[in-house]
């Protein structure tokens, strides 16, 4: 995907999200392999993420649209590194997205076409094993009933979170 759809993409995702209803066009900071900084400024201050593409998509025969992975950090907000799905297609009302990574499975809740960790004190955890492993997959269920798997490369994950933990 190119530059300038990923960034049109992840405006539209920060503009919509909740969090970020202020938010303005992002700026890409740099690239880490299979993962992207970001950086954008809200009310709170300035919010840095990271942010990835699957590598794969399942079922092939349906149009997923754009997926994304993102975890953000606003230190304006308090808020460090928050995980968060974004789908190209809304999710199954009162269904969970599951993300496993190397076997250790974390869930989060749905609303519209994202998902947050269901227990906001195991972002911690998730974000330890993004940087310790070394693929992840993320299953959800769109609002039609379609079950779907997207795999992730981890390669670069560490150094890109580490590249935006001075974020201020």
């Amino acid at each position: 995907m190119s530059l300038k759809k990923v960034l049109t993409a992840t405006a539209t995702i920060l503009i919509l999200s909740s969090a970020a209803s202020a938010a303005q066009t992002p700026t890409r900071i740099s690239q880490f392999n299979d993962w992207g900084t970001y950086s954008y400024s809200a009310d709170g201050g300035k919010v840095c993420y990271i942010l990835s593409q699957p590598k794969t998509m399942e079922p092939a025969n349906v149009d997923h649209g754009d997926i994304f992975f993102l975890v953000s950090q606003k230190p304006g907000q308090g808020v460090s590194y928050e995980p968060q799905v974004v789908m190209g297609y809304p999710l199954k009302d009162g269904s969970k997205v599951i993300v496993d990574v190397d076997g250790k499975k974390y869930s989060m809740f749905v609303k519209g076409e994202s998902a947050w960790m269901e227990n906001a004190a195991e972002e911690p955890q998730l974000v330890a094993a993004l940087k310790a492993g070394r693929r992840m997959e993320v299953d959800a269920t769109s609002l039609r009933g379609t079950d779907t798997r997207y795999t992730y490369s981890l390669s670069g994950v560490t150094a890109a979170l580490n590249s935006i933990n001075s974020c201020k």
